[in-house]
């Protein structure tokens, strides 16, 4: 089951999208994310990372493994860069460095971008696998209030 694929957001039905964004597993991992993932959520999440393509040229995509919805990810802007963003659903958590290693070839090979960034929330446990990958922690950001460790990756070509 190496069928790893990135389609658009707009091609997973809103049952899978709003199932993954409540999902108790995943919920604490997203800071950001305060009470029910509802349809109106989705409708929002869909437009907001569609507007991101429509702006930026890039964005997330939804994540199909096997052919099944595992989740989604990629590049995004935020705060004039491009950050990583990842959000599988469990039962697909072993796959993250394979789906990393797609988008940073994206970033570096095809789109030839600087640096790309990824940021965590403090308590993340798991933080310092980042920093294994190669990235180096810079000052931290906030988002909507919440405060994210900002790591930076960058590109050897460059």
């Amino acid at each position: 089951m190496d069928d790893l694929r990135f389609v658009p957001l707009s091609g997973i039905d809103d049952t899978q999208i709003i199932d993954l964004m409540n999902n108790g597993m995943v919920v604490r991992h997203l800071p950001l994310r305060d009470g029910e993932f509802t349809a109106e959520h989705c409708r929002a999440f869909r437009r907001a990372k569609q507007q991101l393509w429509d702006s930026h040229g890039f964005g997330p995509r939804a994540i199909r493994i096997g052919g099944v919805f595992a989740g989604w990810g990629g590049l995004q802007p935020e705060h004039g860069d491009a950050d990583f963003a990842l959000v599988l659903h469990p039962k697909f958590w072993g796959w993250g460095l394979r789906i990393f290693t797609r988008v940073r070839e994206q970033a570096f090979i095809e789109m030839k971008l600087e640096s790309i960034t990824a940021l965590l929330p403090p308590g993340r446990r798991n933080s310092m696998v980042v920093v294994r990958l190669g990235f180096a922690e810079e000052d931290p950001v906030t988002l909507d209030g919440v405060r994210f460790r900002r790591f930076r990756l960058r590109n050897p070509a460059c």
